[in-house]
């Protein structure tokens, strides 16, 4: 395993406001993440950034100095680096040095299973790269491998500016495609009258998990950060027998770099086109007050910040003292206090979705010929049958159904309604 020395840098003109304590923790969480054995995390608060090694030259010795007892192969720095802070502290410090983005892209290219989550990554990496890019081309050989060089390879980054940007040109079309296919079923939902639940939230915070306990699926879930970056969507039949999809989306992260978000905006569509959005947070976590502002922000980013949100305060179970849930209430007004793991507190979180959607449901009574036995099946499946009587002139079915769904049958002349309600 790779061993790595951490840099946490907190300056005061950051906007962001998070203590460096937070901002030590969270760099952690991410080293651990990509498989990095973590042997120190030295702190450094700065006025403001130098343009040569971005801190002091006093700091960057003694962090050397560090680097070289404990043996470390990368040292890792928490805030950006640019190409030049980069190559100066590689001069000084004789080891590999990484910023944070890398260390992202890095997970992000461990956690990349489909040919669209790998593209979006290579094309986040190249992004990433170009501005960093010296003289005709870049040698990742010279970083000598490891954390903060996966991704396209080194064959790939083996070129100039111009085939690189030609590549990046290239994949921003071939996620195209991909961004058409989504749509496509986006219009396909649309037609079948499936309201769309995005699950947002920080990483780690309990998204797959909630997804796996609602609808049964099996994702992927774990402690480390990014563990679902692909998005995966699964239905789920409300109690007033309206059909809807829940969507996990990857998770977000403070300071997320913009190019970061670009590239997976295709991905993070299904957010913008959702109906409704459940904000899933851990409130075992002291930064909670920060994840939900970091949370909010990417959502403004993406133009979802109007968004109805659904707030999930996930991970009661472990917290021991329950006597703060009512400050908390106050802080998040329109919230369902959860354990996604436990089941605790579900039936509260799925009432709230039903009664969103409730408005968009009418009580019906309708008959049909016998001829038309598929459409009881239909009416199982896409709706709330409350009671149904086999006559000899047809069937009576009483059920309650969306109003989109009404929509569609009022077209059909074999279906007569005998009365409606809820208008």
């Amino acid at each position: 395993m790779e061993k790595a020395l951490l840099v946490s840098i907190q300056l005061k003109t950051d906007k962001h406001h998070w203590r460096i304590e937070d901002i030590s923790s969270e760099l952690e969480e991410l080293a651990v993440s990509a498989c990095v054995e973590v042997v120190e995390n030295v702190v450094c608060i700065c006025d403001r950034a130098t343009s040569n090694y971005l801190i002091g030259r006093g700091k960057v010795q003694e962090i050397g100095f560090i680097a070289n007892q404990e043996g470390v192969d990368t040292i890792i720095f928490s805030h950006d680096l640019s190409g030049t802070q980069q190559r100066n502290l590689e001069g000084v410090l004789g080891k590999k040095t990484i910023d944070r983005t890398q260390l992202i892209l890095d997970i992000f290219s461990r956690r990349a299973r489909s040919p669209e989550g790998k593209m979006q990554v290579e094309l986040a990496l190249l992004q990433y790269l170009l501005p960093r890019l010296t003289g005709k081309g870049i040698m990742l050989s010279g970083l000598g491998g490891g954390i903060g060089t996966r991704g396209p390879g080194e064959t790939k980054l083996e070129m100039d500016r111009r085939q690189i940007r030609k590549k990046i040109d290239k994949l921003r079309e071939d996620l195209k495609t991909f961004r058409l296919h989504r749509l496509t079923m986006s219009k396909k939902r649309k037609s079948n009258n499936l309201p769309v639940v995005a699950l947002v939230g920080y990483t780690n915070a309990g998204k797959s998990t909630l997804l796996n306990l609602l609808t049964a699926s099996t994702q992927i879930t774990s402690e480390k950060l990014f563990t679902t970056l692909d998005p995966l969507a699964k239905g789920l039949q409300l109690p007033n027998g309206q059909n809807i999809i829940i969507s996990d989306t990857v998770g977000f992260l403070h300071d997320l770099p913009h190019h970061l978000i670009e590239a997976f905006k295709a991905t993070l569509e299904e957010v913008i086109d959702a109906d409704l959005l459940i904000h899933v947070l851990d409130v075992a976590d002291q930064r909670l007050v920060q994840h939900n502002q970091a949370v909010l922000s990417v959502l403004g980013e993406l133009g979802a910040q109007n968004k109805p949100i659904l707030v999930a305060l996930n991970k009661i179970d472990l917290v021991s003292d329950r006597s703060w849930m009512e400050i908390s209430k106050k802080e998040f007004p329109n919230s369902i206090f959860l354990s996604a793991k436990t089941g605790e507190n579900l039936e509260a979180l799925i009432a709230k979705i039903t009664d969103y959607f409730s408005d968009l449901m009418l009580s019906l009574k309708i008959t049909i010929p016998h001829s038309r036995m598929e459409l009881v099946d239909f009416f199982y499946r896409q709706a709330k049958v409350k009671n149904i009587d086999y006559l000899q002139k047809g069937i009576n079915i009483s059920l309650d159904i969306s109003r989109a769904l009404f929509s569609r049958i009022q077209k059909d002349k074999d279906i007569k309604i005998i009365l409606a309600k809820g208008d």
